[in-house]
């Protein structure tokens, strides 16, 4: 068996197409109306539909689940986020944990929890 995608659930499709182009850099592999599959297996899925289809309302900022990003460039990346054309909603903005990896947490515009982090850094045992 193998994972082939994460889906997440959407308000505005368009709108999230682009803030997951302009700020991670993924481009659209396919469009199924109210479906649509961006490039690192991410999946939207137009809020609408799929409430009707498990028949259960969406709920926002759940905070149950995460998308998870690794840049080697975080502070640029931090920056990035700070002249985005829309508000972004941090849970917390870039700080360190004591093992020395960095990490943004946020939400997307529909309350998705996506976390940055810099690359985690193997430790040998020899």
């Amino acid at each position: 068996m193998k994972l082939k995608n994460v889906l997440i659930v959407v308000t505005d499709i368009n709108k999230s197409i682009t803030f997951y182009k302009e700020l991670f850099g993924l481009q659209v592999i396919l469009d199924n109306d109210g479906n649509v599959i961006l490039t690192e297996g991410l999946v939207l899925q137009d809020r609408k539909i799929w409430e009707k289809f498990i028949e259960r309302e969406v709920i926002a900022e759940s905070n149950a689940s995460e998308l998870y990003f690794e840049e080697e460039d975080i502070e640029a990346f931090a920056e990035k986020l700070e002249k985005y054309h829309e508000p972004i909603q941090y849970v917390n903005r870039l700080m360190e944990h004591s093992w020395g990896q960095k990490v943004i947490r946020f939400y997307d515009p529909d309350g998705n929890l996506i976390e940055v982090s810099t690359p985690v850094r193997k430790i040998s045992c020899e």
